[in-house]
């Protein structure tokens, strides 16, 4: 197919980058920012067709991806940069090769859960990136990264900072980003207008909980999400207070 990203710009400085042949279960949001120094990604992707190769504009500028937790869909792309940084505690998973197939099944038992809110389908593409691809050999690479983060620290871009917010509960290592000048949130897996995942055998409820009750008092203006649509505080706080409050099977 000619094209397998889909670009839109919230304004000069900003695209959102999608997989719209993925399914829904792992698409996510690949937020290009883009600095007055260098750009930030944040999060890569599937990393079923080639960023570098599609989308050669992104590598012009000395990125560096930030990589909000070690799941397939968000760091399948990361092995195209040259600068990757991650929690300190998402090391070893990245390092390792995370979980991944393009087969719900397999990927299933691979990930230990059968559902993300949905079942899984057979096959998580409905096209391929190009006539020869095999979805069979699809694998996220092991990472090694260049640069480990910790909660409170900042990224520079030149024109703009953002802060690590260490946000458990996902995976140990869930990030968010901060840009307090701002007030834009990049917010990974942690939170986003959809089903939450907290029942993954590396996932942690009570972690979770803390993370809900520190978005649920957080000034922001935008959340943009690893997945699905970019909303505002009113909905971020409804959304973090509402978690885990629906009773219990």
């Amino acid at each position: 197919m000619e094209h397998w990203f889909e670009q839109r710009g919230f304004d000069e400085d900003l695209i959102r980058v999608t997989e719209p042949h993925v399914n829904r279960i792992l698409r996510s949001n690949v937020w290009w920012i883009r600095g007055l120094d260098r750009d930030v990604l944040v999060d890569s992707g599937l990393g079923v067709a080639s960023l570098r190769r599609e989308l050669p504009d992104m590598f012009t500028r000395h990125p560096l991806v930030v990589l909000t937790h070690a799941h397939l869909d968000h760091a399948g792309g990361a092995h195209e940069f040259e600068e990757r940084a991650a929690h300190t505690d998402e090391f070893a998973a990245l390092e390792a090769g995370v979980a991944a197939s393009l087969y719900g099944a397999e990927l299933a038992e691979k990930l230990g859960t059968d559902h993300v809110g949905a079942p899984f389908p057979d096959l998580l593409i409905d096209e391929m990136p190009h006539p020869s691809y095999d979805p069979r050999a699809y694998r996220v690479e092991p990472l090694s990264l260049t640069r480990e983060l910790h909660d409170g620290d900042r990224i520079e871009s030149g024109s703009c900072t953002l802060t690590v917010l260490h946000l458990p509960g996902h995976t140990p290592g869930s990030i968010a980003l901060l840009e307090e000048r701002t007030g834009v949130l990049y917010s990974g897996d942690v939170i986003y207008d959809g089903y939450l995942v907290d029942d993954l055998p590396e996932s942690d409820v009570t972690s979770y909980t803390r993370s809900m009750q520190f978005l649920a008092d957080l000034d922001v203006s935008t959340v943009n999400p690893g997945h699905g649509r970019s909303f505002g505080k009113t909905r971020l706080h409804q959304l973090a207070r509402s978690y885990r409050s629906a009773p219990s099977d």
